[in-house]
């Protein structure tokens, strides 16, 4: 069993794609962090909208706000920053694709895709994904038939500190952990250990290490100027090292058991290995 695995980082991204920010606690729910990728932006199409496509929506940060959070663009000081509530309302329905799955959601306000849409310098819409949706976890690693948000795939993602501590020594540049876009960091053991774990916990809430993740050409887009890293590092210095088979891993994709609080400081215990 290893020891002094602490929890030193939570992160929400309210909006799939765009920015996040840290908080010091985090409510779980059968989906992920309360509050983590509720809304997602679709195109004309309603087809999901994400930097691996249009790097610019790196420049939309988002901040906590009461009931909400604020999306500002960090080279658009003349747009005003824009207000979203935490949950939308049933008012407005449609259906929206996300990878290969289809799921309806409730419409933002007009006002909301105005300010979007300036903002990226295209149409688009902001959809709210509402606790009535069923998004299923992949079926074939998904025994206890556990949801996901629009997250890629699973609820939670977590990465180790001594990983990208590792991986920056590689790299003539080292790079930050928004690189990753994870929801749970966490401090001591050694680097990429969170490859044998299977079940763990944070605090007493229990979580399942499903499969490492696969990596995109996302890691490589600097989140302050949404511009790519030169050569594609850290993906390619990543792919020298931690390919399997044709993906790239770096984090562990992970479902939860139940539902808690998690803080920060809080001990991870590792219950059992794969």
């Amino acid at each position: 069993m290893s020891a002094s695995l602490t929890l030193t980082g939570l992160y929400l991204y309210p909006v799939k794609s765009l920015g996040g920010y840290a908080v010091t606690e985090a409510e779980v729910t059968p989906r992920g962090l309360r509050h983590d990728r509720r809304w997602l932006l679709v195109d004309e199409r309603n087809r999901f909208m994400t930097q691996r496509q249009l790097p610019e929506l790196a420049l939309l940060t988002v901040a906590p706000a009461y009931n909400g959070f604020l999306i500002t663009h960090r080279q658009r000081p003349d747009l005003l920053p824009l207000f979203i509530p935490f949950e939308a309302t049933p008012e407005r329905t449609l259906f929206v694709t996300i990878w290969d799955d289809m799921a309806w959601a409730w419409r933002g306000t007009p006002q909301a895709d105005e300010w979007l849409a300036e903002a990226l310098g295209r149409p688009c819409k902001l959809v709210y994904m509402s606790d009535m949706v069923r998004r299923d976890v992949e079926p074939d690693l998904n025994p206890e038939g556990q949801l996901v948000s629009f997250a890629d795939g699973y609820p939670f993602l977590l990465i180790g500190e001594a990983a990208l501590a590792d991986l920056n020594t590689r790299l003539t540049q080292p790079v930050p952990m928004n690189r990753f876009r994870p929801n749970l960091v966490f401090g001591g053991g050694e680097p990429y250990e969170d490859d044998t774990w299977e079940n763990f916990q944070i605090g007493p809430v229990p979580f399942r290490a499903v499969r490492g993740c696969g990596r995109c050409v996302l890691t490589t887009i600097d989140q302050q100027t949404a511009t790519k890293s030169p050569l594609g590092d850290p993906l390619r210095t990543l792919a020298t090292y931690r390919q399997v088979e044709n993906s790239v891993m770096f984090g562990q994709n992970v479902t939860g058991g139940g539902v808690g609080r998690l803080r920060v400081g809080d001990v991870v215990t590792v219950l059992s290995r794969k």
